[in-house]
């Protein structure tokens, strides 16, 4: 582009021609020959490519009122008497509690203001962006109003459930009519099923379904109790009342019928009655025990060698309870005082496994995919057919790494004697579960 310049050697197409006016005409003592000129038209184009210092910046409305449209006019001291008198059904007034935030009041002060508690504040805040994303989910209006008066407490449970998972629900909630624990029960069963693939029964639960995940809840509880017990049958019971399957149905009933594990409905090997506990440890739970057993690790690919040379002893002396051990070694575990463990005596020994596969458990048990402790006592070596597992240096290739089997299967192959029975499998402790020590048989 060309610039007319004079003195100033300003550009032709300054910000004056932005508004050009009809009657202006090139500027005089211009540099080139006059030549007849007309008057520029007031529909002036400015060039197609805009100079670097003009940026083109959207037009963006304000922003708009994060009050609900009921409550904009109102002033401050309104607001507060609205949430003070609770004036209107909970999640109209709810939205007033985050806009208070927002003109620098705190949980406290709204305490003080509306006796609202800071535990309610946030139950009603979130109870309400739960219910908006109901709606936003077309949930039916009835399910809606259900939750109207009181529902605050109900909804705030499902906060961590995916918008469908929400729907589900908010349904089956008013369905079975829940209380705040009932649906907090329900909100931990669907987020916990899917982290328990592979478990025990698992897969004739159906995870789309509410009632099935739930019932899966209180089908896994109940296999935490021995069989028989009215424990584990009022559990199964409670299972099969929310079941909303056949197919689960059927699995529940087998269990309480003593038909779906063997005699009497217990898991594991009901042909030899062996019952091995299976315990995860929880984060923690060394510092809060009571009392505590320290013993030797041995790693698995060590064979048979770890395990006999590994301290036979270890005591604690003294007032403070230093543990002395009876000859130096690299590697120690501590474990709770768990009854199989306080029972061992001399001779205990922990062997560490990359996994479960070392273990006699079929091909589908989730557990070989996490490191185990197999804890041993190396005080009981002889082999019995018909009671145990056992810790063994032989295996189909005959290159002596460690695993466990059972006493049958051994008796088969003519060993007499173990490196040691096994009385506990330990798991490590995650963050995402909520396991608490229960018996597991083996299969």
């Amino acid at each position: 582009m060309v610039s007319v310049t004079v003195n100033t050697f300003k550009p032709l197409f300054s910000s004056t021609f932005l508004n050009p006016h009809p009657a202006l005409s090139l500027p005089l003592h211009s540099p080139f020959p006059k030549q007849p000129h007309k008057p520029i038209s007031a529909t002036f184009t400015p060039p197609s490519k805009p100079q670097n210092r003009q940026l083109y910046q959207p037009f963006r409305p304000p922003p708009t009122s994060p009050l609900p449209a009921q409550f904009r006019s109102l002033d401050l001291s309104s607001r507060i008497d609205i949430l003070a008198n609770r004036l209107g059904l909970w999640f109209e007034y709810a939205p007033l509690i985050p806009t208070l935030i927002r003109e620098g009041f705190s949980p406290s002060s709204i305490e003080e203001s509306t006796g609202i508690s800071g535990v309610e504040q946030n139950r009603l805040v979130v109870a309400a962006q739960v219910r908006d994303s109901l709606l936003q989910s077309n949930t039916d209006p009835e399910i809606l109003s259900s939750f109207d008066t009181g529902g605050a407490e109900l909804l705030y449970e499902i906060r961590l459930l995916s918008a469908q998972q929400r729907a589900a629900a908010a349904s089956y909630i008013v369905e079975q009519r829940f209380d705040a624990k009932g649906a907090q029960d329900l909100a931990r069963a669907m987020k916990d099923f899917p982290r328990r693939r592979g478990d025990k029964g698992w897969e004739s639960f159906d995870y789309a379904l509410p009632g099935d995940c739930l019932s899966f809840m209180y089908y896994r509880q109940s296999r935490e109790h021995k069989d028989p017990s009215e424990e584990r049958t009022a559990a199964l019971e409670q299972a099969l009342r929310v079941a909303q399957t056949e197919k689960a149905k059927s699995r529940i009933l087998e269990d309480l019928e003593g038909k779906g594990e063997g005699k009497g409905g217990m898991e594991g090997d009901m042909e030899y009655g062996v019952r091995v506990p299976v315990v995860r440890l929880k984060i923690g739970e060394v510092a809060e025990a009571s009392s505590v057993v320290v013993l030797p690790v041995c790693r698995a690919e060590e064979m048979e060698g770890g395990i006999l040379e590994a301290p036979w002893e270890c005591r604690s002396e003294g007032e403070f309870g230093v543990v002395v051990a009876e000859k130096a070694w690299k590697r120690w575990v501590v474990l709770p005082g768990w009854t199989p463990v306080m029972e061992l005596g001399k001779g205990g020994v922990a062997v560490s496994f990359g996994d479960a596969r070392a273990l006699p458990w079929k091909a589908n048990r989730w557990y070989k995919e996490e490191a185990i402790l197999v804890v041993a006592d190396r005080g009981r070596k002889e082999v019995a057919a018909d009671d145990g597992f056992y810790l063994v240096a032989v295996d189909s290739d005959g290159r002596g790494a460690l695993k466990v089997e059972r006493g049958s299967a051994l008796k088969e192959m003519g060993v007499k004697e173990s490196l040691g029975t096994v009385v506990l499998v330990v798991r490590p402790p995650r963050e995402d579960t909520d396991d608490q020590l229960s018996d597991e048989d083996w299969e």
